[in-house]
């Protein structure tokens, strides 16, 4: 295998279009792992979902045609602003 699995998606990936609101989708859905899993009693299913959550995020702060609210996000490929820190 000259090529990873990895590599073959990110080529897939870089090389299709973007459909509209792709980044809010994803950024949802990370959002709703992390809030619907908050309090459940396993915590293998938290830690998952924390993951997946992270995953998503990062995923919709990143890539091409990042809405404005998103890129602001620490995920996304840019140098560091004072406005980024929290307090």
């Amino acid at each position: 295998m000259a090529e990873t699995l990895l590599h073959q998606l990110k080529r897939y990936d870089d090389a299709r279009e973007n459909f509209p609101g792709e980044h809010w989708v994803a950024f949802a859905a990370g959002l709703g792992l992390w809030i619907a899993t908050r309090k459940h009693p396993s915590i293998a299913v938290r830690v998952l979902a924390s993951v997946m959550g992270t995953l998503l995020v990062a995923r919709a702060a990143t890539g091409r045609d990042v809405p404005a609210p998103l890129s602001r996000l620490p995920f996304a490929n840019r140098p560091s602003r004072a406005s980024d820190l929290i307090g």
